[in-house]
């Protein structure tokens, strides 16, 4: 069959912000791109941005960073399973030497493991420098399999991918132990402006919270997952930004922390499953170059420095829109009517 030729149709991309961060990494107000199809989500994000400033900034938190790429091995039982793997876990220097002939970022930091009758389902961790990683971890248990077959020889290869890891797939083990950067935003925002910007009140927003992301996504079987729409915002950015957009899937498995603190609205979303790159994949297209340099995250740094930089970035925007968003919705018709006005 002849290949037809598919017209290239560009996602609309809009900057939005300026977005105030604190914290450990950046102490700057930042404009961000978004590519998307539901042009509501520029104005929702933008407003956030907006309280981000007034409210003196969005503290943003990198807690952790890893990738994982889990391998699946067979012994003869369970026990020789479990005695192979107490032994491998205890040669991680050895196993680091030979991850450093796949890459000069990738460093095994960790492993978790499963025993499923005779069957090992080992969980290998890394860190990745400033991509995110999935290639390069890849590439290194591919390094790695071979050289436990031969220090185990009663050990059989069965996959260099077990659905451990667990790539673009709603799991609980991300959320558990982590894939990707692990960010933590936070902002307090205090009433009289929670009210005048916002038009709701902290009260509202805590109480919408508990019952919407809350029980209402207990009730429907989300899985580690409490928040309204993480993922319209992480699609817009990693579009923009150059990441796999399936990353998306485990990425949106966060949740939003509201409370009132002295009269004021604490806000908080945590992301543990954050996976983004500056380097790898879709960034050497030049708009995703353009948009990575004008965030400050193709500067000259430490390896990892310029994706910590992206990923609390990234953190923030939804944070904004996700608060945007429930403060929309304690209020009757506002979310349509928003809809309605802007998309039509």
């Amino acid at each position: 069959m002849k290949a037809h030729k598919i017209q290239q149709a560009p996602i609309p991309m809009r900057s939005v912000g300026p977005i105030r961060l604190t914290g450990h990494l950046l102490d700057e107000k930042v404009w961000v791109p978004l590519a998307t199809y539901e042009t509501p989500l520029w104005h929702s994000v933008g407003r956030g941005a907006r309280i981000s400033v007034l409210a003196g900034g969005i503290k943003t938190s990198v807690i952790d960073e890893r990738m994982s790429r889990s391998i699946l091995l067979e012994a003869d039982d369970a026990w020789a399973a479990h005695q192979a793997l107490l032994s491998i876990k205890s040669r991680r220097d050895a196993m680091n030497k030979v991850v450093g002939l796949s890459s000069r970022f990738a460093q095994l930091i960790d492993m978790h493991s499963q025993v499923v009758a005779n069957l090992i389902y080992l969980r290998l961790e890394f860190t990745t420098g400033d991509a995110s990683g999935h290639n390069m971890v890849t590439n290194a248990a591919d390094k790695l399999i071979p050289w436990i077959l031969s220090e185990y020889p009663g050990l059989r290869y069965s996959s260099i991918s077990a659905n451990y890891c667990s790539d673009k797939k709603a799991t609980a083990v991300n959320g558990i132990l982590g894939r990707g950067k692990y960010v933590v935003t936070e902002i307090l925002i205090p009433r009289e402006l929670c009210e005048r910007k916002l038009h709701t009140t902290p009260e509202k927003v805590v109480d919408l919270n508990i019952k919407k992301n809350l029980i209402g996504t207990l009730l429907a079987g989300g899985l580690r997952s409490a928040n309204a729409h993480y993922a319209n915002m992480l699609l817009a950015f990693y579009l923009a930004t150059g990441q796999d957009a399936a990353n998306i899937i485990e990425g949106s498995q966060g949740v939003v922390h509201a409370e009132v603190r002295d009269g004021d609205l604490y806000f908080s979303c945590t992301l543990p499953n954050l996976i983004v790159g500056t380097v790898g994949n879709g960034k050497g297209l030049d708009f995703v170059e353009e948009n990575l340099r004008l965030l400050g995250c193709k500067e000259d740094r430490d390896p990892g420095a310029n994706a910590r930089r992206l990923a609390a970035i990234c953190g923030a925007t939804v944070l904004c829109g996700e608060l945007s968003l429930l403060a929309a919705q304690t209020n009757p018709g506002e979310l349509m009517e928003a809809h309605l006005k802007l998309e039509r």
